[in-house]
Formats: C-alpha cells, sequence, structure tokens
C-alpha cells in the first residue's frame, strides 16, 4: 500500500527547503497564494513584480535566512498585518507608495473618489485643490501625478503621517504642498513640500480652492470591523459614535473654502451615502451625487457649490 503523502511543512515551523515548498506551506495556513507569493519576493529581496520570476523557479533552494524572514512575515499576515505594512508598498492609481503603520494602508476603492475628482476639476492650468485627511498622501500624489498643471494641498493632522506623505512626494518627484491641521483650523507648513514658505504675494494656500477631496474617519465607535482593523492608526478610522463626525465637519467648513461652482468629494462607509447626501442637502449643496466602488456600493458622495 502506498504511503499517504506528507503534509505541506508549516510556515515558520520546519524550514522548507525549496521556493515551491515554502509556497504551499503558507497556503496550507489558509494565506491567500498573491499573498504568498509577494512575502516570499519580499524576504527574498526581489521586486514584487517579479512574481513570473518566482514560478520558474520554484525549484531553487532556500537559504535558512530567507526562510526564517519569511516565516516571520506570513505570521505577521496571518496576524491580520496588511501586506502593504509587510512589504512597505502599495500601489495606488500608477504610483507606488511607501507605506507604514503610521498611516491607513490605501484602498483601491478609493481610486473611485480620484476617478471622480480628476472628472470635475476644471480643465484650466493653475486649479488649486486640497486632500484633507491626506494621509500617504496617495489622493493628492495621484491627482498631482495625473494633472501636473494643478496646484495640490495635502492636509493631515498627523505629523506621522505627514512624514510618510511628504517623503512619497519627494520620492516621486511630485510638488504637492502638505499642511498640517485639523480640518479648516490651525492650518500651518509642513517642511518637506513645494513651498515651506509664503509671502503676501504667494500665499502658502488659497483662500477658496477649486476642489476638496476628503477620505476622513467614517468608521462608528462600536464597528464590528475594528478588530480586524487593529494593525492600522485608530484615529484615520473612526469618525465619531455614529462615525459622521468629521463628516459634518468637513461639510460644514468646506463652503469658505471653496470657489462658487466648485466641488466637494467625500469618501465614506458603504451604508452612510443617504446621510452624507443629506448633510449636502441641508447646506445647500447642489448637483448631489453618488460614485460606486469596485463592490457596487456608494462609497463617495459629493456636491458643488452654487455660484
Amino acid at each position: 500500500m502506498d504511503a499517504p503523502p506528507h503534509p505541506p511543512p508549516a510556515c515558520g515551523a520546519d524550514a522548507p527547503s525549496t521556493l515551491r515548498d515554502a509556497l504551499r506551506a503558507a497556503q496550507a495556513r489558509g494565506m491567500d497564494r498573491l499573498d504568498a507569493q509577494w512575502l516570499l519576493l519580499h524576504a527574498l529581496g526581489r521586486p514584487l513584480a517579479d512574481r513570473a520570476w518566482l514560478l520558474a523557479h520554484d525549484d531553487t533552494p532556500l537559504a535558512p535566512e530567507a526562510a526564517a524572514r519569511y516565516a516571520t512575515l506570513c505570521q505577521r499576515r496571518i496576524d491580520g498585518e496588511p501586506l502593504a505594512y509587510l512589504t512597505g508598498e502599495r500601489g495606488f492609481y500608477g504610483l507606488t507608495l511607501r507605506v507604514d503603520a503610521r498611516v491607513l494602508d490605501p484602498r483601491p476603492d478609493t481610486e473611485t473618489l480620484v476617478d471622480w475628482a480628476l472628472a470635475v476639476l476644471p480643465a484650466h492650468a493653475g486649479v488649486r485643490v486640497v486632500d484633507l485627511g491626506t494621509g500617504s498622501g496617495a489622493i493628492a500624489l495621484a491627482l498631482q501625478h495625473a494633472r501636473p498643471d494643478a496646484a495640490v494641498w495635502g492636509l493631515d493632522q498627523s505629523a506621522d503621517a505627514l512624514t510618510v506623505a511628504a517623503a512619497n512626494g519627494r520620492r516621486l518627484g511630485l510638488p504637492v504642498r502638505w499642511v498640517q491641521g485639523r480640518w479648516w483650523s490651525d492650518w500651518r507648513p509642513w517642511p518637506g513640500g513645494a513651498d515651506d514658505a509664503g509671502t503676501a504675494d504667494a500665499p502658502l494656500w488659497p483662500v477658496r480652492f477649486d476642489l476638496i477631496v476628503a477620505n476622513p474617519p467614517y468608521l462608528r465607535a462600536d464597528d464590528p470591523h475594528l478588530g480586524a482593523l487593529r494593525h492600522e492608526p485608530i484615529g484615520a478610522l473612526v469618525g465619531g459614535a455614529d462615525g459622521l463626525e468629521d463628516l459634518r465637519a468637513i461639510v460644514a467648513g468646506a463652503p469658505a473654502r471653496l470657489e462658487p461652482g466648485g466641488w466637494l468629494l467625500l469618501e465614506h462607509g458603504w451604508d452612510q451615502a443617504d446621510a452624507v447626501a443629506s448633510l449636502l442637502e441641508h447646506g445647500g449643496w447642489r448637483d448631489i451625487d453618488h460614485r460606486r466602488d469596485l463592490g457596487g456600493h456608494r462609497r463617495c458622495t459629493g456636491g458643488r457649490w452654487p455660484g
């Protein structure tokens, strides 16, 4: 009688002998196949785009040091740590951003907000845009990359987040201006942006913008998903008891900082579209509309300030 097949070695237990063994061990523990491949490439010091190389050389011996690195990465991923934190990078709107636990892991659904922003952004050069709650700088940098003729500002309250965002801007060569502040108050320039000092003739930021975009905290304080997001900064996730606290503040203050006819575009929770539309309607906004995310949910809501 044939002997029963040997189970694949567990990730982090007996060191696998080849790349193929390592991938099998990771998937046997429930890891997603692509996650397992990307983490193995990272452990080997190879670019994450080298999946074709990995598949073609899966019989390559795995050195003990790389096996140990891979085992640690696997365990952290199984414990729920975002893949982007483990590899240190995230692709967003054609850009490669450096990210870590100081900022939220940018989601593909947020590209919906960028698409909408580019669609309503006026065509003339020098158009002025501010991204509120910029985090890693994903939205601001994507807009600046797509519209190099625009003047883009990225604002965040967190010094840690602005450090990450400004480093992304420098590495990508994109001249976003960074600002520290809490939504509409206490704005001050953040060193390392396109402008570190202003003058009376060239202020640090305009009195009014042509477009305001924001992906603020919007989870309820008792949201059951917070446990799964425990590795990400809580201050960038929770928007008060009902999740709408920061959205209310942004909607209330936007008219004083937006040109007549300009748009305010907001990302929010999958079930908050009607509540955000109500905030805009009661505030006197026009042309209120929504955009759906990759899962078909109304993820973004926006309106145009009359003028």
